[in-house]
């Protein structure tokens, strides 16, 4: 069949090869100039699905309004907010029930395992090499941390995870580099989740699906996906329609204001996260791999020759604007934790700060597979998790299309969870 992919991030970039694999003739349109430009361009890289779970869980409305007025607090809420802004967070509130959070956590990790088992048969098929460091460390500075991180601990045993619970001296054995005059409690050591380098493998992935024949027009907007024709799109400055016989929507928070003309709405609203990425000065002075500050919620990544420091979640404001504080916050845990471990003197010529936009859903699982509208199908609404979740949601969907049954159980990952 011929196929045209909307977005070219690393849910599309993924969705293209998987299709591409599967012997159909994908076209990839996207409105920048090139492949992971925006959500996946500088992202944690964090790969631990026993962490993939949705935001939309008990406590967490309570958790949020707590943190609101503090200045390092990792959910901020910024001006102006929009109608949808307070539509999606009304919608969120209430998928904070138990029943809803447990279900949506059973299909985000089932998802999530999945997609990283298809990452490292992809990695390993294709011989793909980037910049990726093994283990994951959760970093606990109080007993308070401690007790706060249980449920979640419970969440890994149901999971089947393997993690093991350190004291400092244990968590300083595989982290050396941690700040001697920095004390905390301990740690939780996940040594089968790793961090790997969103971008670089989008843009390795993309090189092998031209090879299998996808073709990617860069600088291509579409404006809009007509009702007439199933399967058509329309590119902004094109007089006539492309056909094709399925479309897959990829596009993230474009994807909302295409697909309403159709009659879809999804509640997908950006979450704005951060992230920070500057050359290592002494690598003795460096992380080995990825830990996250629990209680700031910001994770750092040893990324090859980089470090890269990355959180937040923020609703409201704009893409253009990026938060002083929230900057600040990453600064501040990099010090606590590794100083001296990069070369941020001289901003201009070091550091790297990005702000993006994750496409989130209120509930937290993303939709993927057939729209119910002619010839349309989705792969959208990832959030934070869209690199843990990539590669699964992409040979889901594929097998979807050629009518196969998924490796996965979709239950719940279809558009009619919204309905």
């Amino acid at each position: 069949m011929r196929v045209a992919v909307i977005g070219a991030g690393i849910i599309g970039i993924t969705t293209a090869y998987e299709l591409a694999a599967d012997g159909h003739e994908v076209t990839v349109f996207e409105r920048r100039g090139t492949a992971a430009e925006e959500t996946s361009f500088a992202n944690a890289g964090v790969v631990a699905p026993g962490y993939v779970t949705p935001w939309a869980a008990p406590g967490m409305p309570g958790k949020v309004f707590s943190h609101l007025f503090s200045r390092h607090a990792p959910v901020k809420i910024g001006l102006p907010l929009s109608g949808s802004d307070l539509a999606w967070m009304w919608k969120w509130y209430q998928s904070c029930k138990l029943d809803t959070y447990l279900a949506n956590r059973a299909r985000l990790q089932r998802l999530a395992f999945y997609s990283r088992e298809r990452l490292h048969q992809l990695t390993a098929e294709l011989q793909l090499e980037y910049d990726r460091s093994p283990g994951y460390m959760v970093l606990l500075r109080s007993e308070k941390d401690s007790r706060l991180v249980q449920p979640g601990l419970q969440v890994l045993r149901d999971a089947g995870t393997t993690f093991r619970e350190l004291n400092a001296d244990e968590v300083r054995k595989i982290e050396p580099a941690i700040n001697s005059d920095t004390e905390f409690l301990g740690g939780i050591h996940l040594p089968n989740d790793e961090v790997a380098n969103c971008r670089q493998f989008a843009l390795l992935l993309k090189n092998e699906a031209q090879r299998l024949g996808v073709n990617f027009e860069f600088n291509r907007t579409v404006a809009s996906v007509e009702r007439a024709q199933p399967a058509s799109i329309l590119i902004a400055g094109e007089s006539s329609p492309r056909s094709f016989d399925r479309v897959v929507m990829c596009a993230g928070l474009a994807a909302a204001q295409l697909l309403r003309p159709l009659g879809l709405k999804i509640p997908m609203a950006a979450v704005y996260g951060y992230s920070i990425s500057a050359p290592i000065r002494n690598h003795l002075n460096a992380p080995r791999s990825a830990l996250m500050d629990e209680r700031y919620k910001v994770a750092i990544s040893r990324l090859g020759n980089r470090v890269r420091v990355a959180g937040s979640a923020e609703m409201g404001g704009s893409l253009a604007t990026k938060r002083a504080s929230s900057l600040q916050t990453l600064y501040k845990v990099l010090h606590d934790w590794f100083p001296g471990a990069t070369q941020h003197s001289n901003l201009g010529a070091h550091v790297q700060e990005w702000k993006g936009a994750r496409p989130m859903l209120p509930d937290g699982p993303p939709i993927i597979g057939n729209s119910g509208i002619p010839g349309l199908w989705l792969n959208l609404g990832h959030g934070s998790s869209g690199w843990a979740l990539s590669c699964g949601s992409a040979r889901a969907l594929a097998d979807q299309m050629a009518g196969k049954t998924a490796a996965i159980d979709m239950e719940g990952l279809g558009i009619s969870r919204l309905g």
